[in-house]
């Protein structure tokens, strides 16, 4: 008797997954795994042409992010193929979604996560020798020498590395940084809080309208937040569900409080992310037609 091969089965049961998680959410769902480089954008983009080519009468996606992040240019992109297509764009986080990742979220109507996923700090990735460096390190860097030399306190180590500083590498900081607090501000305004009329939580403005201007501000504070290494002091650290809800003050969907959906969601992630290790994956997409 022939037994089918590993791969086929995890296949047919990823397939049987998803398809249960297009049901539950009616809703196109993908899944995205890897770093967000330049050249991903053209990948994506023929991969929602694909799935789109199977001409259903879903408008809304809902997409399975899982990405250490990687550069915000390639993130716009992106948003843009999906907003050209779908109407309604969700994300899920089951594990992690930084930097880059964690500006994409934000270009969603929802994010759904649960206790275990977490977002990130939105400090722009640059590659620099072969390998990805936090941007905002080096900026807080030399405001930090800036700093010291207005007070009349830098030192000669202060001076030595100032001049080390590639003048034209920290102008691209910046710029990133800015593009990315920028797509953030608008992607929120226009998507997350589209549906926002009436205050909830303010106590002395609880039931009364929300004006453009307050939904700008508020995009404003999350950017600032989300920004800030004297918040979180590393790039790599983990914001999650309740510092989202509590810190930021950001509506976000727990998947935790519907079983039903949490299971297939944690399982479809599992199994997709043993796959990929297993693999040696760096970057892989699924769709109910790809694979």
């Amino acid at each position: 008797m022939n037994l089918p091969n590993l791969d086929t089965v995890v296949k047919s049961e990823l397939g049987s997954l998803l398809s249960k998680l297009e049901d539950s959410l009616n809703s196109d769902v993908v899944f995205f795994y890897g770093p967000i480089l330049h050249s991903v954008d053209r990948l994506f983009r023929n991969f929602i042409e694909q799935l789109k080519g199977d001409e259903t009468n879903h408008t809304k996606l809902t997409i399975m992010l899982n990405t250490p992040g990687g550069y915000v240019e390639p993130v716009e992109k992106m948003v843009n193929i999906t907003r050209h297509f779908y109407t309604e764009v969700d994300f899920i986080v089951p594990d992690t979604a930084m930097s880059a990742g964690t500006i994409f979220c934000m270009s969603g109507d929802n994010i759904l996560m649960d206790y275990s996923s977490s977002l990130g700090p939105i400090d722009p990735q640059i590659q620099k020798e072969g390998r990805f460096v936090p941007a905002l390190g080096y900026l807080d860097k030399v405001n930090e020498i800036i700093e010291k030399s207005a007070k009349g306190k830098m030192t000669s180590a202060d001076i030595i590395l100032l001049q080390k500083q590639d003048l034209a590498m920290l102008r691209s900081f910046e710029q990133a940084l800015n593009l990315s607090v920028t797509l953030l501000k608008e992607w929120l305004v226009k998507y997350k809080f589209k549906n926002w009329d009436t205050h909830q939580t303010t106590p002395e403005k609880i039931g009364t309208p929300v004006t453009q201007e307050e939904k700008e501000e508020r995009a404003e504070e999350i950017a600032r937040i989300l920004g800030d290494n004297n918040i979180w002091h590393s790039h790599g650290r983990s914001i999650n569900l309740n510092r989202l809800q509590t810190v930021l003050r950001l509506k976000i969907q727990d998947y935790g409080e519907k079983p039903e959906l949490g299971k297939i969601i944690r399982d479809y992630n599992d199994l997709i992310c043993d796959y990929i290790r297993r693999s040696n994956l760096e970057l892989f997409l699924h769709s109910r037609n790809y694979f």
